[in-house]
């Protein structure tokens, strides 16, 4: 675990925040105003997050929030989720929680996702999907809207179903993971 490379990113191509956030300038990040990044948050290339997509209404309304040590993976899409409720279309915020790791090309419209989340490579995350603390996903998976992921679950499949418990020390390995990767994590001498 302790063995992560170096990843080398040139510096030019982030821009890093106050609070430690490595955002990529070939990133889409439409209604920034409407987004919170927690700190330590690492959004790579080709990523969208679309945090224009809100609800109606006057304002301005948090449509996606992510916490600490969060990694957004390459080609990786987060759009709020969206329903038509009494014939009125409307957007509903995404919460994501500290630690959570998303891989590259996955496609995330949950409602919630917990602390130490591992979301592999091309995957598919349905609208309002709730994934719970200390759960993964394995790569491909698929699923379907209004999926509820237990804790310390591994989900896997198209259709994402349960295949294993994960062990009680998920939160200490996947906690070690983002902060080591976010360590890591630095940019090339030029």
């Amino acid at each position: 675990m302790n063995t992560l490379p170096v990843v080398n990113y040139v510096k030019s191509e982030y821009i890093e925040t106050d609070t430690g956030n490595k955002v990529s300038r070939r990133a889409t990040i439409a209604g920034a105003q409407n987004i919170i990044l927690g700190g330590k948050t690492i959004i790579s290339s080709s990523a969208i997050i679309r945090g224009d997509l809100r609800r109606t209404g006057p304002g301005h309304a948090v449509v996606i929030s992510l916490g600490r040590y969060c990694l957004v993976g390459e080609g990786c899409v987060m759009r709020p989720p969206y329903k038509t409720y009494r014939g009125n279309f409307n957007y509903y915020p995404m919460k994501i929680g500290d630690h959570v790791h998303i891989g590259a090309g996955s496609v995330v419209e949950a409602a919630t996702i917990g602390n130490y989340v591992e979301i592999g490579k091309n995957c598919v995350i349905g609208k309002f999907t709730i994934i719970k603390d200390c759960a993964k996903i394995a790569d491909n998976t698929i699923l379907p809207p209004n999926t509820v992921v237990p804790a310390l679950s591994l989900f896997s499949g198209s259709p994402g179903r349960f295949t294993e418990d994960l062990p009680e020390t998920t939160q200490e390995l996947v906690e070690a993971f983002t902060k080591l990767y976010y360590n890591q994590f630095q940019p090339a001498d030029s």
